[in-house]
């Protein structure tokens, strides 16, 4: 298990507050995936310029990994020491490679959600595409059967109910930064706001 600084009692980033309610957020209704049937899209500009469909089966026969790692949300409140399980992004992206220009992504959730990301963000060690947490599987609120978790940027950039990755050449606003949420989201830096370059 690999740590990104999610232990508790690790030190919090610049302007977060540490909260022991993980309460879901979203909008509407929670999707009720059937896992037999999910399916994880990988499209774009790929590198052989075709589409990738993975299934469950496909992600479980990937190295399990886990990773512990805060959830830090940009309203300023921090779910510390959560302990994720999945695979490893780059794992998952090794699978249907990018094309060579490609360094943007937008990641698209059932439902409609999607957030743009950097690929080099994608290929984090601890990027993944997380199945399980604190050892069970996700609560369906929580984004069951997968959900990105990218523990270095803002929790808005890790869709839950992860359902497709599309690779592009130009970067991509999902619904968070088309509201006026910065487009990179590194917790580190505190960067919250598209204002903030």
């Amino acid at each position: 298990m690999t740590d990104a600084g999610g232990e508790p009692g690790s030190p919090l980033p610049p302007g977060q507050r540490a909260t022991r309610a993980w309460r879901p957020s979203h909008y509407g209704r929670v999707p009720r995936l059937d896992p037999e049937a999910w399916t994880l899209r990988i499209a774009g500009d790929t590198l052989d310029g075709g589409v990738t469909v993975l299934t469950w089966e496909d992600l479980a026969a990937l190295a399990f990994v886990e990773v512990s790692a805060s959830l830090h949300c940009v309203d300023r409140h921090t779910v510390p020491g959560l302990r994720w399980g999945g695979v490893r992004m780059r794992d998952v992206l090794a699978l249907a490679p990018p094309h060579p220009d490609a360094g943007h992504v937008l990641l698209a959730a059932a439902r409609g959600y999607a957030a743009g990301v950097l690929l080099e963000d994608l290929h984090h060690p601890d990027a993944l595409v997380a199945h399980s947490v604190q050892g069970d599987p996700l609560m369906p609120e929580h984004g069951w059967p997968a959900r990105a978790v990218l523990p270095h940027l803002y929790g808005f950039k890790g869709p839950k109910w992860l359902v497709e990755v599309t690779y592009h050449r130009q970067p991509q606003q999902g619904w968070w930064e088309s509201h006026g949420y910065h487009q990179r989201a590194r917790v580190d830096r505190e960067e919250r706001w598209a204002h903030q370059g």
